[in-house]
């Protein structure tokens, strides 16, 4: 006879248990907005996770916004999986998706289902993302999703390849250009992608799109029509020099209060205000004497009669 409990103490807020595939189709389904931020590090994890978004995403931007790097091109998969260990560490309950960096992927099916392989053994991704509607991206989509790894796509402007697209700046904006993405979008939802994400596209070739879309499509700077939303943890907190994409809403600036409180730091010690009394450890008095003793040094008054100095 089974053991297991008639009934199950869930939380008060239901929403904070871990996020899961069906229930993110289920919020789809039901007209629920999606939210996603990125994540790089422990600290901006456990900042998501506290703020209850649904999704996070482990994005090659690091390679910019943590790493110093130029651009997302040079990352490589092993510095991206320090950042997606320490991401994971501090995540309880979003759906966490790892990006496969440039050049993890491209070369062959297998090459793909490796790297996608590490992300989610070594780092515990629930899913991982790459980029690109072609058909060598629909290919390698398709293999992972086969090898049993969820994988979500990315249209519209690849900052992977915005060299080729001739650099940061929105993609679909002819009837051409918008009828390749919609055929991209669609081959991606055929190779079994769970999600796609929408770059820089205009909103109203978003709206376009929608209808033909039957997963949750994730946008960012492609209008209000999509299923979820999606920015740069970096962007949004304002923990970056410059204003960002024109997609971008910032919520705070935080770099600002970064320099203002780093500045208020170098100037206390500077005039020697900082460390204070406050600041310091005691040690009792007879301890003192004998570790002066030891250097041939006279004992010292306590500066308080019988207390610890």
């Amino acid at each position: 006879m089974s053991t297991m409990p008639t009934t199950m103490h869930l939380p008060q807020d239901a929403s904070r248990l871990p996020m899961t595939l069906p229930r993110l189709l289920e919020k789809q389904r039901r007209g629920e907005p999606l939210v996603m931020v990125t994540a790089y590090d422990y600290p901006s994890a456990r900042a998501a996770d506290r703020a209850g978004v649904d999704l996070v995403l482990m994005g090659d931007s690091g390679a910019m916004t943590v790493l110093g790097y130029d651009s997302t091109v040079a990352v490589t998969p092993d510095e991206l999986m320090v950042l997606a260990k320490a991401t994971r560490r501090g995540l309880q309950t979003p759906f966490f998706v790892a990006d496969l960096p440039f050049g993890s992927y491209e070369v062959s099916d297998e090459q793909a289902v490796q790297t996608a392989f590490r992300f989610v053994k070594e780092a515990g991704a629930d899913a991982v993302k790459l980029e690109g509607g072609g058909e060598t991206s629909v290919r390698r989509a398709r293999a992972i999703v086969n090898a049993g790894i969820p994988v979500m796509g990315h249209v519209g402007l690849t900052p992977q390849t915005a060299t080729a697209l001739g650099g940061y700046k929105a993609q679909g904006k002819s009837a051409g250009a918008a009828v390749k993405i919609a055929h991209e979008c669609l081959a991606l939802q055929e190779a079994g992608c769970f999600s796609i994400v929408f770059e820089a596209i205009p909103s109203a070739v978003t709206e376009v799109i929608m209808p033909m879309m039957e997963i949750p499509v994730i946008g960012i700077g492609a209008g209000p029509a999509t299923d979820g939303q999606v920015l740069v943890f970096h962007d949004l907190l304002g923990i970056r020099e410059g204003r960002g994409a024109k997609f971008v809403q910032r919520y705070a600036d935080l770099l600002d209060e970064m320099a203002v409180g780093v500045a208020a730091y170098a100037e206390d010690v500077r005039a020697k205000r900082y460390p204070g009394p406050e600041h310091g450890y005691a040690i009792e008095v007879g301890e003192l004497a004998d570790f002066r003793a030891s250097f041939g040094l006279s004992a010292v008054e306590p500066d308080v009669e019988g207390a610890a100095i």
